[in-house]
């Protein structure tokens, strides 16, 4: 059964995950370092979760349940992840595991392994999802932007994305009604922002940042961070 391979280095029953009727049961059974673990309802609203989470993304419950999921993760994320969860509620897959950047209190972010799968209920519908994370806490983590980061201009937003999609400086500036030397600048002053060398090293530093969104084509900045 996939959930119970999803959950078995745990040792974890997930069905437990789900509160009963009466509100007893839950997540917080299952407090294990490192290991975020929650239940949201079939709209991705936290219904429980372990404390572990609760610090990760809040300093209590109170805080983090009834929360919506889309809201605790990057915006450079949201639009794939949430196919993800659409495809789990509407039948079409069982668990999916997928990187995921999520957004922690006071303005902190981290990256990690999140995996989900459907828990069904009585019926075959889906009657809740559990979310298991593990934070991966590399050098690498520490330079994603939250999105309170408005650190482009739309014009740099443009040409961003235009250098991301492979595109050089004379059909640049044709597409953005620019010159040569104005794309330049503009291209010199993103280089200066991200502390980067060159064009390759500026697309790969604004997907690891989380300023371009991730599964998306063509490519495309996350709007929180243009000014």
């Amino acid at each position: 059964m996939a959930i119970a391979a999803l959950v078995d280095s745990a040792q974890l029953n997930p069905t437990e995950l789900v509160p009963d009727q009466h509100g007893r049961g839950g997540a917080q059974q299952f407090d294990q370092a490192g290991l975020c673990m929650a239940s949201l309802d079939p709209a991705l609203t936290v219904q429980q979760a372990n404390q572990e989470f609760f610090r990760r993304f809040g300093d209590s419950s109170a805080d983090v349940c009834g929360r919506n999921f889309r809201e605790l993760v990057h915006p450079s994320v949201q639009q794939p992840l949430m196919r993800q969860f659409s495809r789990l509620v509407e039948g079409k897959r069982q668990r999916f595991a997928s990187h995921v950047v999520a957004l922690g209190p006071e303005d902190s972010a981290f990256a990690g392994t999140l995996t989900a799968a459907a828990v069904s209920g009585e019926s075959p519908d889906v009657a809740a999802i559990l979310v298991l994370m593990r934070s991966s806490e590399s050098e690498s983590d520490a330079g994603v932007l939250t999105s309170q980061k408005k650190i482009l201009t739309e014009i740099d937003a443009r040409i961003l994305e235009g250098i991301a999609a492979g595109l050089s400086t004379i059909p640049l500036a044709s597409r953005l009604y620019l010159s040569r030397q104005g794309v330049e600048y503009h291209v010199t002053g993103l280089l200066r922002k991200l502390r980067v060398p060159n064009r390759a090293a500026l697309v790969s530093r604004a997907y690891s940042m989380g300023v371009l969104n991730v599964g998306t084509w063509p490519p495309k900045v996350v709007e929180d961070f243009i000014k």
